[in-house]
């Protein structure tokens, strides 16, 4: 029996095919999808809160929730967050590296290919005095007569690695799901800072709001102390009356300081959120404004809908995805590995002969390679890989109960501060109508000064309350957006 060595041509032949046909095999889990976690399309049991919340159900809110506000000074602030914090530029630099690192996996599943050069010199050494001592000294000489030596070559060496078991794949799906949970985490990101920019814009306005409201009472106060003033210089008001008077007046411009602090405060944060120095937005936002007055419709989405639209439980879903595949990466290792080497390119002595057909050479090797025992470390491999899957498991339930809980809790705190502003709001009333027939009553006088202060204290209590009360119930609408996983930009 003869047996007929293969040439290269059918080696790199059969080699290909092998390319060809096996890469159908992927080994490893394939993902499957997260876990159910507390899903219910109706809201009905997910969205326990939402009863007596007064908001409705839609299926998808608006996203650009800061629109409903009719505020154009605050939809300007949060366009130039998004255009210039720096929280925003660091996430889109790590997108821009995970995108980057996606690349270089999906170039390990195409040939690599290099081209060299080479120019060789050498000269061989002098033998003829060696030749001469072992001829006896007879005279006779060997001259080599000869020039150095020259080679020069030029081509190309390729070589690539069959992903004949979808390692490579795999490593590419990883990357890939991993790229998809960086581009949710910049999302998740302009998220919570068009919160923080609407947030801290309510919190100014509150505070200015409030500011005003003091140094009008303030002004009040001083007036009628003025006047008692006049009354005590003629005799018809006590002196405990002006001191009364003038602590009252100085109690009320004790809270102007606090309150000028955290305006400048506000303003400050302001502008370090839209990637500027403090102080820049102090021109620009310094005249008092009302609060952004609250929609009188406030919709949110079905737990189903928020599930696929808050950004941090995309991103732990995609880490999920992206842990399942390096399962299969490491798996891949178990199998051995086919590579294809080649060289193709032209030799020649004379740099002026080297494109010649006769001086063209070429070789094509197929190199297998197995780590047969390996003690442990691929099985190692891929255990710790299983782990890290499970640990991303739990962190996307994790993710996804939190989520809910944040849901349930903006939803409570809304109803609840919606009843409060309405019992705040009668309050203010009262002490308001108290206050003009105390005033009616004082200047008649029929009333004691003591009487007059205690009504005014009520009714200057009764505003900033009120005030406040509308700033948290807007602060509240903004964290109920936030909890939906709303107000991120493509």
């Amino acid at each position: 029996m003869t047996f007929n060595r293969p040439s290269c041509s059918a080696v790199a032949a059969a080699a290909l095919l092998s390319a060809l046909v096996l890469p159908g095999c992927t080994v490893g889990p394939d993902y499957r999808g997260a876990p159910a976690v507390a899903q219910d399309s109706t809201g009905s049991k997910t969205f326990v809160r939402a009863a007596n919340s007064g908001t409705t159900m839609t299926p998808a809110p608006p996203n650009q929730w800061w629109l409903a506000f009719n505020d154009p000074q605050l939809s300007e602030l949060i366009a130039a967050a998004f255009a210039h914090s720096p929280d925003v530029r660091i996430a889109q630099a790590r997108l821009r590296e995970s995108r980057a690192q996606l690349d270089q996996q999906n170039a390990n599943e195409l040939p690599k290919l290099s081209a060299n050069a080479a120019a060789l010199r050498a000269r061989e050494p002098d033998l003829s005095a060696f030749n001469s001592g072992n001829n006896g000294g007879n005279g006779s000489t060997s001259s080599s007569g000869r020039g150095p030596l020259q080679l020069y070559t030029a081509g190309f060496d390729a070589s690539w690695e069959i992903d004949l078991f979808g390692g490579t794949r795999r490593a590419i799906e990883a990357a890939s799901t991993n790229a998809q949970a960086v581009d949710a985490d910049l999302a998740d990101t302009q998220v919570s800072l068009a919160a923080e920019v609407a947030r801290t814009y309510i919190e100014l306005r509150d505070e200015q709001t409030r500011l005003e409201i003091a140094q009008r009472q303030a002004q009040t106060e001083q007036n009628i102390l003025t006047l008692t003033q006049q009354r005590r210089a003629r005799g018809t008001a006590a002196d405990v009356d002006v001191e009364r008077l003038t602590t009252q007046v100085e109690n009320t411009r004790a809270t102007i300081s606090p309150l000028d602090a955290q305006v400048t405060d506000s303003l400050d944060r302001l502008a370090v959120l839209t990637g500027r120095a403090p102080g820049a937005l102090d021109e620009q936002l310094a005249a008092t404004r009302p609060l952004p007055a609250l929609p009188q419709t406030v919709s949110i989405g079905d737990p189903s809908a928020m599930l696929q639209q808050r950004p941090d439980i995309r991103a732990a879903e995609r880490r999920l995805a992206s842990s399942n595949a390096e399962i299969g990466e490491h798996v891949a290792d178990f199998f051995p590995k086919v590579t294809l080497l080649g060289d193709i390119g032209f030799s020649a002595s004379d740099p002026g002969h080297l494109i010649r057909k006769s001086n063209f050479s070429w070789v094509t090797v197929p190199y297998l390679q197995w780590n047969v025992f390996d003690f442990g470390r691929t099985l190692g491999s891929v255990h710790a890989a299983e782990a890290s899957r499970d640990e991303a498991e739990a962190q996307y339930t994790k993710t996804v109960l939190e989520a809910l809980q944040d849901a349930n809790s903006s939803l409570s705190r809304y109803g609840h501060q919606r009843e409060h502003l309405v019992t705040l709001q009668k309050v203010e009333a009262s002490a308001t109508h108290s206050a003009v027939l105390m005033r009616q009553r004082y200047t008649a006088g029929v009333s004691t000064l003591i009487d007059l202060l205690d009504t005014q204290r009520q009714e200057f209590t009764a505003q900033q309350n009120v005030v406040a009360g509308q700033a948290e119930l807007l602060k509240d609408f903004v964290s109920l957006q936030k909890s939906l996983g709303l107000g991120w930009q493509i």
